[in-house]
């Protein structure tokens, strides 16, 4: 299983479309995936058209029980394969600008359980394994964003070609490089999505170019185009792969590009870390 944060450290660029994006394209290849919807705001939710459930991220924030976990996942609209642990608005009780090792840890340890869903489960079916968790982050740096950096392999930092966005980009960087050092030596950048590109655009030609300047070849090669389809798409509560436009499949290619990036670095997960007590004084 690989897990896979969608981050931004300024609101309006993206993360939820790439998020969505890469889920698209997960399902499109037959990866059973699970959408984690970390954003209080609950879009990545929406779009994907769930269903009432009995419980929502938050819950599992609160208790990590195989329980709670099972009520707050439930399938997309999008179609079989495609599940999401529901995100709301009580999320952001969550979200403490300083929390502690335990607090950031919570995410994690409930993703590792996911394997255990079908125990006692009667009636759901989560039998097949997850391949792929894609976690949806608010764009800010609290408790949220930094439990899914503790549960992550991988982080996509998502811009768009503008001057502000820039400097989202290298606090999202360093606070990928932060945790990495606090509590979660596997993550690593999977790259820098550039979102919302205009061709012919002098202003978003330099941004680009500071990008690959700042950031060099961790910068993806596919930007995704300022196309009206992708609005579209999540309007209808349909993947972008399923909306047949010339700038949706544009789009859905640059998706599928992220996707080949995402299993490339795939790798067997380590064993949780125990903490052992000190050793006694002499």
């Amino acid at each position: 299983m690989q897990v896979v944060a969608s981050l931004s450290l300024k609101g309006g660029v993206g993360k939820t479309t790439v998020a969505l994006g890469l889920a698209g394209a997960a399902q499109q290849h037959g990866l059973r995936t699970l959408v984690v919807d970390l954003d209080p705001q609950a879009n990545a939710t929406i779009a994907l058209d769930v269903g009432p459930t009995g419980a929502t991220v938050a819950d599992v924030l609160d208790e990590p029980r195989l329980s709670v976990l099972r009520a707050a996942i439930a399938p997309s609209a999008w179609g079989e394969g495609l599940d999401v642990m529901v995100g709301a608005e009580q999320a952001e009780r969550h979200n403490h600008p300083e929390p502690g090792p335990a607090q950031v840890g919570r995410l994690s340890r409930a993703l590792q359980r996911l394997d255990r869903l079908d125990e006692d489960g009667a009636g759901s079916d989560f039998s097949e394994p997850y391949r792929l968790v894609v976690i949806d982050c608010p764009p800010s740096l609290g408790q949220l964003t930094r439990s899914a950096l503790a549960a992550a392999d991988r982080a996509v930092l998502v811009t768009d070609p503008t001057m502000f966005a820039v400097s989202g980009v290298q606090r999202a960087f360093d606070a990928v490089q932060t945790e990495r050092q606090r509590s979660n030596p596997d993550l690593q950048p999977l790259g820098v999505l550039i979102n919302r590109v205009r061709p012919r655009n002098a202003e978003h030609d330099f941004r680009i170019a500071e990008l690959r300047e700042l950031f060099g070849p961790l910068v993806l090669p596919g930007v995704l185009p300022d196309r009206s389809a992708i609005q579209q798409a999540q309007g209808a509560c349909m993947p972008i792969q399923r909306w047949d436009t010339p700038g949706a499949r544009e789009a859905s290619a640059v998706f599928t590009l992220l996707l080949g990036r995402v299993l490339r670095t795939e790798r067997p997960r380590r064993a949780p870390r125990v903490a052992t007590a000190p050793p006694a004084p002499n």
